[in-house]
């Protein structure tokens, strides 16, 4: 097994060492080692310069709030009461959190208590590759004693009972199929995928904030296709994504590579592709997604001119024209997806021609309408449409020179 990380950039950064230093100081050379995700990822290769830096230790959050400010370091405390501070050393944060143990968990929070027992901590951890510890030089703990091999061969399994697990945590059925679909190789656990069919329920009871976080996460996946196979025999997209249909268009749109590799996108996906148009956005009220990704979600479900290979250039203009330029490119990703021919040459065209083009400014306002001489009210939309109508059958080639003298002739007005 191995038992020491190589030396990591983030491991020597000057953050990282100034605290690591700063709590070395108060408790000794034992007091701090790097904890969960950093070293999971230094573990395997994954990490990059800007790894969020995770540290464990058994001083109390008081005690590391006085070494921290004793070396001149900014404590604040955002997690203070189940044991976290965040350091901010030369302008980056280092999460520094108390070991702890659960006293009471309810599927949602758990009530914690503070130990020195590093077996404890790792007890109360999700997976096992996630219970991994490295002390400063890069000396390995596994307390577990399989961590460091599940994650080297891409198993992802609970840290004893799969549904003890869950029951403190409900979320930890969305993160079994997000760390499947990251860091799984080869079959899923069977223990694990049964406890999370079996526990699904739970989800419901989880803030859709959290719910769409971890979703969004497990869809950014490189290949999610097999960890969302899962949820969907196992009852959990169901139960997560009731509005869902089959998978197969999602599936398309993975396997189209970098056309396909959006977790937005992915998530549109799921849903039927005659879909009704307000499924888009009561999908993202319900997950209470950002603005941006609820209209856009909108967009893609709205009614709108369908995309084909068999378009011609101009007429896929107007078509992207009519939905925008950001909807008409999903649209293209979506429309090839549902085909299952991830290696078409005449949908690969269409879908770069739609994410390369950028819509013309139409150059009439109401305000020129208004100056031909256009009485103000529902006139001025019709003579607007009619001009634009013009426009657009003519490849948005006239100019606003010959608009405006179009315009004239529908005012009645000389050109």
């Amino acid at each position: 097994m191995m038992n020491r990380l190589d030396s990591r950039p983030w491991m020597t950064a000057p953050a990282t060492v100034a605290v690591i230093a700063a709590l070395q100081a108060a408790g000794g050379p034992g007091v701090a080692r790097f904890v969960g995700g950093c070293v999971r990822d230094a573990l395997l290769g994954r990490d990059a310069p800007d790894i969020d830096i995770d540290v464990a230790t058994p001083l109390t959050p008081d005690a590391v709030v006085r070494a921290l400010e004793a070396a001149g370091l900014r404590a604040v405390p955002t997690g203070i009461e189940h044991g976290t501070v965040t350091a901010v050393a030369f302008g980056r944060p280092v999460e520094i959190t108390t070991l702890r143990r659960d006293v009471e968990t309810d599927g949602r929070h758990a009530v914690v208590a503070f130990t020195e027992d590093w077996a404890q901590d790792a007890a109360r951890r999700d997976f096992r590759l996630n219970a991994l510890y490295a002390d400063p030089d890069g000396t390995l703990h596994d307390p577990t004693g399989c961590g460091v091999d599940d994650a080297l061969a891409g198993r992802v399994v609970f840290v004893g009972d799969p549904a003890a697990r869950i029951r403190e945590d409900y979320l930890r059925v969305l993160r079994f199929f997000r760390f499947f679909a990251h860091y799984g190789r080869g079959p899923a656990d069977p223990a694990a995928a049964a406890a999370c069919g079996a526990l699904r329920a739970g989800l419901s009871g989880l803030s859709a904030e959290r719910v769409a976080k971890e979703l969004l996460k497990l869809l950014a996946a490189p290949d999610p296709r097999p960890a969302v196979r899962l949820m969907e025999t196992t009852g959990v997209l169901a139960a997560l994504l009731p509005e869902a249909g089959s998978v197969d268009r999602f599936e398309g749109l993975v396997a189209l590579g970098a056309p396909g590799a959006d977790p937005a996108l992915r998530l549109a996906a799921l849903l039927p592709a005659d879909a009704p148009a307000e499924a888009g956005a009561a999908l993202a009220r319900r997950l209470r997604l950002p603005n941006a990704l609820r209209d856009r979600l909108a967009a893609l479900a709205a009614p709108g001119p369908a995309l084909s290979p068999a378009m011609s250039p101009a007429d896929l203009r107007r078509a992207l024209w009519r939905l925008g330029a950001a909807a008409g490119s999903d649209r293209a990703r979506l429309a090839w997806a549902a085909v299952g021919d991830p290696a078409s040459a005449d949908w690969r065209r269409l879908a770069e021609a739609a994410q390369a083009w950028t819509p013309p400014v139409f150059p009439v306002t109401g305000a020129d309408v208004l100056a031909a001489g256009a009485t103000p009210g529902p006139a001025v939309g019709r003579v607007l449409q009619t001009l634009e109508a013009d426009w657009l059958a003519q490849d948005f080639r006239p100019d606003r020179a010959a608009l405006l003298a179009r315009l004239a002739d529908l005012a009645g007005k000389p050109g």
